[in-house]
């Protein structure tokens, strides 16, 4: 390719697309639960502090994605759900993307080690590594319990922000933790039933290629009902409260309704629908999880409004 090529192709590429490498859409996940974590800390942060926190977590994530991205481009190509991202689609090259996850990794770590304590950059460094290098570069392409193990790297977030303003781990930070940690199988099996066929083409070994959708709504059963005891458990804590208890109860309630009927469910039944029930349930565990955090931030706020509030 000339040389005139090669600019044609560089001018393609739009601010956005280099948005779209830091995967905005999960960051926002990180983002919205690392706030939660800093803000229902048991300590006052100044809030120009804790925005500058939050702004470099988001940038860590965004980091992760990057790497991700550069690594999982021929993966990305395949993929119906995928192909149209900037690399395989031709208007970011690879190694843009790899430069732009290392450079916001260095930054977003030595600046939330400045901004806040070691502890939590040290915490951002290892959801980096895991998300990067165990889960994309190892787990991802080899076992199809990937998204079982890689899990860890969603649930650190709440970790890093508790750590933002205590220094520490601490109950609450962890459950946080296992809250996204069980969360995170159903949700992506989920997507996986109603996208099987690009796994399969991409070569990733997801459950539903290695087992089988049946088995796959077998484990969403399964995890859901290890979910709920995880769920319940943070209403008993200080950060917990009347709000995160009656959301909890409620969310798995309907959890436990959903991924039982996913288990019932025939493989002829889902192609009938356009497999419409796991598509809901997808969607459910979406806002299942931010309606979770989002109570746990309304008791923060009402402990701090009303005497007394919580237990």
């Amino acid at each position: 390719m000339s040389d005139l090529g090669l600019i044609e192709r560089q001018d393609e590429a739009g601010f956005g697309d280099y948005v779209q490498l830091l995967k905005p859409r999960v960051m926002s996940l990180v983002v919205f639960t690392a706030a939660v974590g800093l803000l229902v800390a048991p300590v006052h942060v100044h809030p120009f502090v804790a925005f500058v926190c939050i702004l470099f977590i988001a940038l860590g994530g965004g980091a992760s994605g990057a790497l991700n991205m550069w690594y999982e481009a021929d993966i990305d190509a395949v993929m119906r759900r995928t192909r149209g991202r900037p690399i395989p689609a031709g208007r970011v090259e690879g190694g843009e993307a790899l430069g732009l996850g290392l450079a916001l990794s260095g930054i977003s770590v030595v600046m939330l080690g400045l901004a806040a304590n070691w502890f939590a950059a040290a915490l951002l460094a290892l959801t980096i590594f895991f998300y990067a290098v165990v889960y994309t570069m190892w787990l991802k392409r080899a076992t199809p319990q990937n998204i079982v193990i890689g899990g860890a790297a969603g649930a650190f977030p709440p970790m890093i922000g508790w750590a933002c303003a205590t220094g520490g781990v601490s109950v609450e930070s962890i459950l946080m933790f296992a809250l996204i940690f069980m969360w995170t199988p159903p949700h992506f099996w989920a997507l996986a039933l109603f996208m099987k066929d690009d796994y399969s083409k991409a070569g990733v070994p997801m459950l539903t290629v290695t087992h089988g959708r049946q088995a796959t709504r077998r484990h969403i059963l399964a995890y859901s009902l290890l979910l709920v005891p995880v769920a319940l458990a943070l209403a008993l804590t200080p950060i917990g409260g009347p709000v995160y208890l009656a959301a909890a109860i409620v969310l798995n309630m309907r959890l436990l309704r959903g991924a039982a009927g996913l288990a019932r469910r025939t493989e002829a039944e889902a192609e009938a629908d356009g497999y419409a029930a796991e598509k809901s349930f997808f969607g459910f565990s979406l806002s299942y999880l931010f309606l979770l955090f989002g109570a746990l931030l309304a008791d923060a706020a009402l402990r701090g409004l009303v005497p007394g509030w919580g237990w």
